[in-house]
């Protein structure tokens, strides 16, 4: 992994844009007591679509990109969310990838969330980072945090220890899954769990070089489980990514066949039904399940591509509400 590049300083940029912009953007900007500084995309303040584009970019540590586009793979839900990146394994799962476990408190109060974005890999505190062989140790960080309250201030205080800075050189963006701003980094994950699912399946993260997605954006909708659900959705039934890698075409081949939501034990239903029926216990849910619903992969050393999976519409509409 290219330690030279520095996600936290290449999305430093974003983030300032975002305070900048935050009245154009419907953004709430204010200092917790600890000296944080915390960006509301959709919990007091109202943010938008244009606010959950910047806020994917933050998410792929500055390394990505990310646009809203119309296309056919959906026609009643035409509106999509096109992700890119020429440094998927950093920029996702070095990144974008929700994988850092936060908690304050027990009891009805506690307070959870997973952090994603680049303050992760200031952090460490995650094994994958060994793996990746990936550390930014920078003077400034961010995160975002998938939550409808602001996080506790002993919470953002701990946090700011463990990535080496202080708070005042933290940022920390706010998206709730039934806002706008949520909806858009939520399904900007398209790529990302192509990723995630390739690591699981232990194929050489080395070997992936380049890579793009897309999903349709689904609707906001107040529940959580149920925008949750959808957004999850989005992804499973009409997530659309094609990967570019070196290597055998075997295992090109091999990937495509495996990577698709459709190869997993739980795929059939709605997301939220699947959680409904797990108890709620997100460790119940097949791990295999989050990916994309058609891939396609290609061999770039053979100039062969290798395909997997489909678009499945009426799930899609049963989920999004018709």
């Amino acid at each position: 992994m290219n330690n030279k590049i520095s996600i936290n300083r290449q999305t430093q940029k974003i983030v300032d844009h975002l305070i900048a912009n935050a009245h154009e953007l419907r953004l709430g900007v204010s200092k917790d007591s600890t000296g944080a500084t915390l960006i509301d995309a959709g919990i007091e303040h109202l943010g938008g679509l244009e606010a959950g584009r910047l806020i994917s970019e933050v998410c792929l540590g500055g390394l990505g990109e990310v646009a809203l586009t119309h296309t056919n793979t959906a026609p009643n839900w035409p509106l999509s969310v096109y992700v890119h990146t020429s440094n998927p394994v950093l920029a996702c799962l070095g990144s974008q990838y929700a994988g850092w476990q936060l908690s304050h408190g027990e009891g009805k109060g506690a307070f959870y969330a997973l952090g994603s974005g680049p303050g992760r890999a200031a952090s460490l505190r995650e094994p994958l980072f060994k793996e990746l062989a990936y550390e930014d140790k920078a003077a400034k960080v961010s995160l975002v945090m998938e939550v409808d309250k602001n996080p506790p201030s002993e919470l953002l205080s701990k946090m700011a220890e463990q990535c080496g800075v202080t708070p005042e050189n933290m940022t920390v963006i706010l998206t709730p899954t039934k806002s706008l701003a949520g909806v858009v980094q939520v399904v900007a994950r398209v790529l990302e769990t192509a990723l995630h699912k390739a690591h699981e399946l232990k194929f050489p993260l080395e070997c992936i070089v380049d890579g793009a997605g897309s999903a349709p954006l689904s609707p906001p909708i107040p529940d959580f489980v149920q925008a949750m659900g959808r957004t999850n959705d989005a992804i499973l039934f009409a997530g659309r990514v094609q990967l570019f890698v070196t290597g055998a075409d075997d295992d090109a081949q091999a990937l495509a066949a495996n990577l698709p939501s459709n190869t997993s034990k739980d795929y059939g239903k709605p997301f939220a039904k699947v959680f409904a029926d797990a108890e709620y216990d997100f460790y119940k849910i097949d791990q295999m399940l989050f990916s994309p619903a058609q891939v396609s992969v290609t061999a770039v050393e053979s100039g062969r591509t290798f395909f997997g999976g489909e678009i499945n519409l009426d799930l899609l509409k049963e989920s999004f509400g018709g």
